[in-house]
């Protein structure tokens, strides 16, 4: 973990601005094809939801704004973000958190997050570790093909831990989607980063063979 130091005036005036407002997240929902990424999983038999988990951490750890964390008035960037996201449970119709640590090896993670999903669904958390802030907080919706979601959060302070939520999957002239909403905090995203994920999301589930090793 590191610093961030704002050696650019406009920068700072930029990450002051929006770290002074009561509502500092954006959010961005688009489309992003799958057509080739559901017969992949299928011909070598991986589980879907821990590797689209895997491929939305990727994503995230490759950008350092979506590492950046607000401290007060202090931003560090983390050497890698967990995801932690939505599963299932036995004990009642609503979710449990699913931390699992990130990791670059796809078979790694899978295999990790795999056992603890399966740990949770029997004894569910809602908890998160108190005090850190290296999370990426994701959360599967697959009953609609959204287009547009709102996360619950405290605004005040608000925190800068991006909310990553995927979608029921639709087909469209031939191909496959997934409807993928991201909200960041705008003081340390800006538009152009999110483009950038949905680029290199949408690189990765058009080419899994490149990046699900």
């Amino acid at each position: 973990m590191k610093n961030i130091i704002f050696t650019n005036p406009h920068r700072k005036k930029h990450f002051d601005f929006f770290n002074g407002m009561n509502h500092p997240h954006f959010n961005i929902s688009a489309n992003v094809e799958i057509t080739g990424l559901l017969p992949y999983l299928k011909s070598r038999k991986l589980p879907i939801t821990p590797s689209i988990v895997y491929l939305i951490a990727r994503a995230a750890n490759e950008i350092p704004e979506f590492r950046w964390r607000i401290r007060g008035q202090e931003v560090v960037e983390h050497e890698t973000v967990r995801p932690s996201f939505t599963v299932p449970t036995e004990e009642a119709t609503v979710f449990s958190f699913c931390t699992v640590p990130y990791h670059t090896q796809s078979a790694h993670f899978i295999k990790s997050a795999v056992a603890q999903m399966e740990a949770m669904h029997k004894s569910p958390s809602c908890e998160d570790e108190e005090g850190m802030d290296d999370y990426l907080f994701l959360s599967a919706f697959p009953w609609v093909s959204f287009t547009g979601m709102q996360h619950a959060m405290h605004y005040h302070p608000g925190d800068s831990v991006p909310r990553i939520s995927w979608g029921k999957f639709f087909d469209q002239q031939d191909k496959t989607f997934m409807p993928v909403s991201v909200q960041a905090h705008h003081a340390v995203v800006d538009g152009s980063h999110m483009g950038r994920y949905f680029e290199l999301l949408e690189e990765m589930t058009k080419c899994p063979d490149d990046f699900l090793k």
